[in-house]
């Protein structure tokens, strides 16, 4: 391949392979065709839906950045006539305006949310939590690696979308704290501080890549003491019902979401 490239494509060395400049750009391009090849065969099936009407929905943070690039273009293959308006807002936001009917239907992390009066809400796909690490780090040469394990090496947290809680609740439950020694807003800076073997993280299959933006590899391996699933789901609002658009768009998310994020 690098022949046909005319460019080294991975610098070797000892402790394995890291991609070059020209390898990460390669990369980019591959799974761009990938992606492509993918929509075209997805357009090619799909039959248009003549549902019309417009629909507000609202998403969280990490469905934006995570789940609505792949999702976009089928829905607008499905529902060509559909005026979907796309609102991002803090999961509190999104309940009450759910409840205010400011929003007809939202798509988010379902997995903290309280019990609620007058809103209806159904999990789509559950996401595992698993253990990143970089390849040489000495938990990835476990044969099994528990929280208890984990505890002892330094943590990258995550503060996006509600995630602290979920940290904080099932640590909590083996009576462990994470030695965190940076927090950030940013995913990729922690795929990054990750990949470069600063510490290890818990994150969720949804949300992984194999690469760093520096071209550096990252692997994941599960944990021998039970972490909860990240949840993705939908929320409405139960009187009045939804109309035969947002009925129409929910049956067709219920399809979608684990079609795209395979």
């Amino acid at each position: 391949m690098e022949d046909v490239v005319g460019a080294p494509l991975f610098s070797r060395h000892a402790a394995g392979v890291k991609l070059t400049a020209a390898g990460i750009r390669f990369l980019r391009h591959a799974q761009q065709i990938e992606a492509a090849v993918r929509d075209a065969v997805s357009a090619a099936s799909v039959t248009p839906s003549t549902v019309a009407g417009a629909i507000r929905l609202g998403v969280t943070e990490t469905i934006t950045a995570y789940v609505l690039p792949k999702l976009l273009p089928a829905l607008e293959q499905k529902f060509p006539l559909l005026e979907l308006e796309i609102l991002e807002r803090p999961r509190g936001d999104i309940e009450a305006d759910i409840q205010a009917g400011k929003l007809d239907l939202a798509l988010l992390l379902v997995s903290n949310l309280p019990e609620m009066h007058h809103i209806g809400c159904e999990t789509l796909l559950r996401s595992p939590r698993q253990l990143w690490g970089h390849p040489d780090h000495p938990l990835m040469q476990l044969e099994q690696i528990s929280l208890t394990d984990v505890a002892r090496h330094d943590y990258i947290l995550l503060d996006m979308d509600e995630h602290i809680a979920t940290v904080i609740k099932y640590w909590g439950q083996y009576g462990l704290t994470p030695s965190v020694r940076l927090q950030s807003c940013s995913i990729e800076a922690v795929r990054s501080l990750v990949a470069a073997g600063r510490g290890v993280s818990i994150l969720s299959d949804l949300v992984y890549r194999p690469w760093s933006l520096e071209g550096q590899r990252i692997l994941r391996r599960s944990l021998s003491d039970r972490v909860p699933s990240m949840d993705v789901g939908l929320i409405w609002r139960l009187d009045p019902g939804p109309d035969e658009h947002t009925h129409a768009l929910r049956e067709f998310l219920r399809i979608a979401l684990l079609e795209t994020m395979r």
